[in-house]
This record gives structure tokens, C-alpha cells and sequence, in this order.
């Protein structure tokens, strides 16, 4: 499924324009910056990077040349754009200044800004750019935060002329990192429709008989939304539920929720969440456009009575991750937004756009940050065990995604973990509450601050100090 044509030609991306939007990420990153020049060799600035992008930026390919590796921290760490592999990756000048020899300006602008998805043509069925197209697959490193990595040469580089440390940001309470726990609300009414079928293919009778009377006398298995807030907060942690407001399905068949999120009696149940602590988002339907999109998001507001004049925004997480670069930007930078959480791989946990951090969007027709939050996806329980994907045994979650936890932590960045809540019914083995109880049993034990996506928002909004 090919990308949809640009709706204005492609314009090149100014040296200037790149520069700004990866040193305004690195502000956002760390405590204490000092105000001092950064740039290119050719301009002279106090912390000179080499220029390895050549004309890239005033192309539309979607790939760079091979990035060379590079020791950093220990780590084999991807650099594009280096175009003099055979130089110290950190050097001192005559001067005594610090120059920094691959371009990680250029690089971190690459990844972070989505330039490969954007410009590529790769979608899936679902029309998302797919794992098996990024670099993060080719070079094998979606579970590195590469940007991340890139900002700790910059930081080493500004410590040096400063003589005093940077320290990264820090969350609730001083915490060293975070982590916002998330469920999609997809399907309440459900749980009773597969084991109903395998008993009709079996001709399972008994089997049947027992689930149907179970259907139509008990609540349904799904139908979980109080069971999941007490058990996040169980772990002292708190829940955001993104609802579906649309229960049509989409166009091409694909569904959206099982129910409809105005009948009266989920009304109910999702106010007790949000009077309970729970944060309530939209999970905007399959190619949900602006105007749908606002319906759906003016609908959730009134179902949890926050007014348009609060100053309170509603977060987003598009249905199925569906993320179109060249178009669903612009969408959620048409509504009062504060955040959106979509940007993960379906196909695998890390990290999409290379970073740990929450990070502002690149708009590509206005060659700008977007105004809304993005606060990147990094496991979803389906990715771990569906027959597309993964296909982990139960016991290998915990350790094949500890080193992406690790990598975090680092950083100071924050896990976002996106746990649907029809994964709570103790039916599931695979990707069920004792998966689940793992992941957090570990979150805690790493004293992380657990946050909603209206506390990340508050967060990156404080201004980080400055030093002279």
C-alpha cells in the first residue's frame, strides 16, 4: 500500500531549521545548559560538529548512506551522516574547543523528525510504515535510543568547555525516569466470542451450551475497566484509558470498538474512573480525519465534563497505531490536543523515531515543530505475543524487553507500556495479568515515577534552567 501523494511538493529542510530542531530537543533533555553557540565548522560557533549531509536534506530519499559504528558508553552505536569514520569521534582543537566529527545534528534530525517514513512509500495492510522498512531494521537497532546517544556526545562536548556536569531531566518527585501506563480501550463485550466459536468448530456442545449461559448471565470478562485501574494502582502507578468513540468499522472492514462509548451505563463507569484518578483519552478511530477526529475528541469531553474553556486538553492514541506522516500530523495539530502517544512499531518494541524522551513532531509542509506532544509508544502487549509479530513465550517478555528498559532509565527517559485491557482477563496466558504484574513488579523495583500523559505534559512545559 503505497503512501498518499504529497498534497504540496516537498520543500528542502534549511542547515538553520535542523539545527534548531534538535538543539530545542536537547535543551528539553537536560538541566543546566549553558548558553553557548553549537553549529556547524563553517560558521565558527563555540562547539563546532562536522557537516556530513551534504545535499540530503534538499532531496526526498528516504535513506541515508550506512551509518558507521561507533563506540559511545560502551556501546555500538549507529552514526549517519559521518563522513570521516577514520577521525576521533571527539577531538580537541588548537583552540582547545571540542569538535565533534560525525554530523550528529543531521543525524538526530533524520531519526528524530521521521524523514525515512515520511518520504518513503512503504505501508502495511493497515496503511503504516512498516517495521521491516526502517533502518531501525536494517541496522538492527530499534532498541537503542540513538538520539539519545547523539546528546550525550553534545553534552560530553559542553561539560568539557564548561568544566561542570549537565544532568537530565527529572520527573515527579525527582525521580530518575518514568513510566505511563496506558490501556486501548477497543473491546468491552467480547471475551465470549472466540471460546464460543472454537466450542461450535469443535462441536463442543456441552462447551457451548456453558459459554453461552455464561454470556448472558454474567458480566463479560472484558468488561474489566475498575478491575484494571486497581490493579496499576496496586503498584502505587495510575492508568490512562483511551477510549474508541467510533464503533462503526472503518471503510476497509478493519473494526473499531464494540461498543458505543454514550450508553449510559459506561458513561458511568468511565466518569468513576476519572473522578478515581484515571486520566481519560481519545483513541481516534481508523482514518479518522479532522473534523472526525474533533467530534470524537468534543464527544469524550463531554462524557467526563471538561469544558472547552478548562485549558485542559485531551491526549490521542490513533486505533491500530495508524500514523500517516504526511497527513496525520496536521490532523491532531487541527484540534486542541496536548498530547498523542501513537509512535511505536506495532511490529517490534523500541523505539520508532530513535528517542526516549517525549519530542515535538515534525511538520514537513511548514518545516516546523508541531505544537502537540508526542510521547513515543515503546511495547504494546500485542507486539509480544501476536502471530505477526513477535511470538514470545510467556516467560522470555521481561527479559527481551529489560535492555530497552535499561536504555530508558539511562537516559532519564520515559516507558510508555500499552496494556488493552481485554489482557487482564487471567484466560490469557501468553500476554495476560501475570505478564503484566512482571513488567511492573520490575518498573518499581528501578524507582520510577509512575505518570499520566497530563504529567508528562507538565513536565516538558517547565522551563529547564540555563547556565551561563
Amino acid at each position: 500500500m503505497p503512501a498518499p501523494a504529497f498534497a504540496t511538493p516537498p520543500q528542502p529542510v534549511s542547515t538553520e531549521t535542523r539545527l534548531a530542531y534538535v538543539l530545542r530537543h536537547f535543551r528539553l533533555a537536560y538541566e543546566n545548559v549553558p548558553d553557548i553557540s553549537i553549529g556547524y565548522v563553517d560558521t565558527q560557533p563555540q562547539l563546532q560538529v562536522a557537516d556530513g549531509a551534504g545535499g540530503f536534506f534538499s532531496q526526498t530519499n528516504p535513506y541515508p548512506a550506512a551509518p558507521n559504528m561507533r563506540e559511545w558508553l560502551g556501546q555500538s552505536v549507529p552514526f549517519f551522516f559521518d563522513a570521516e569514520p577514520q577521525r576521533p569521534l571527539l577531538e580537541l582543537l588548537p583552540s582547545g574547543h571540542p569538535i565533534i566529527n560525525a554530523d550528529i545534528i543531521s543525524g538526530a534530525f533524520y531519526l528524530l523528525s521521521g524523514w525515512q517514513e515520511y518520504y518513503s512509500e512503504e505501508r502495511d495492510q493497515h496503511g503504516r510504515f512498516p517495521y521491516a522498512a526502517s533502518v531501525q531494521r536494517q541496522y538492527g537497532f530499534v532498541t537503542m535510543p540513538v538520539v539519545n546517544y547523539y546528546f550525550d556526545v553534545l553534552k560530553t562536548a559542553i561539560q568539557h568547555m564548561v568544566g561542570h556536569s549537565l544532568q537530565p531531566r527529572t520527573w515527579l518527585n525527582g525521580a530518575q525516569w518514568a513510566a505511563f501506563v496506558t490501556h486501548d480501550i477497543d473491546n468491552l463485550y467480547s471475551a465470549w466470542k472466540a471460546p464460543t466459536k472454537a466450542a461450535i468448530q469443535r462441536r463442543d456442545w456441552p462447551s457451548l451450551a456453558r459459554h453461552l449461559w455464561q454470556h448472558f448471565t454474567q458480566k463479560d470478562a472484558w468488561d474489566n475497566l475498575e478491575e484494571v485501574q486497581q490493579t496499576v494502582a496496586s503498584y502505587e502507578a495510575k492508568s490512562t484509558f483511551f477510549f474508541l468513540p467510533e464503533h462503526r468499522k472503518a471503510a476497509n472492514g478493519t473494526p473499531n470498538a464494540d461498543y458505543k462509548v454514550q450508553q449510559a451505563l459506561l458513561v458511568t463507569q468511565i466518569r468513576h474512573l476519572h473522578r478515581n484518578t484515571a486520566e481519560v483519552a481519545v483513541h481516534g478511530s481508523i482514518n479518522a480525519d479532522s473534523v472526525k477526529l474533533a467530534l470524537e475528541t468534543a464527544a469524550m469531553r463531554e462524557i467526563v465534563d471538561l469544558p472547552f474553556d478548562s485549558g485542559i486538553y485531551l491526549g490521542n492514541r490513533f486505533h491500530y497505531l495508524k500514523w500517516e506522516p504526511t497527513i496525520t500530523p496536521l490532523i491532531v495539530e487541527s484540534i486542541p490536543a496536548c498530547y498523542d502517544s501513537t509512535l511505536g512499531f506495532a511490529e517490534h518494541f523500541g523505539f520508532r523515531n530513535s528517542y526516549c524522551l517525549p519530542f515535538f513532531p515534525f511538520n514537513f509542509q511548514l518545516r516546523q515543530e508541531c505544537t502537540f506532544l508526542e510521547i513515543p509508544l515503546n511495547v504494546m502487549d500485542a507486539t509480544l505475543h501476536h502471530p505477526r509479530y513477535l511470538q514470545l513465550a510467556p516467560e522470555e517478555i521481561l527479559p527481551a524487553i529489560t535492555p530497552m528498559l535499561q536504555e530508558i532509565e539511562r537516559f532519564g527517559g520515559v516507558c510508555t507500556l500499552l496494556w488493552h485491557n481485554e489482557n487482564f482477563d487471567p484466560a490469557n496466558k501468553n500476554t495476560g495479568p501475570r505478564q503484566f504484574a512482571e513488567i511492573m513488579e520490575y518498573l518499581r523495583s528501578r524507582a520510577v515515577a509512575f505518570v499520566n500523559g497530563q504529567d508528562i505534559v507538565g513536565e516538558m512545559n517547565k522551563p529547564t534552567s540555563t547556565s551561563s
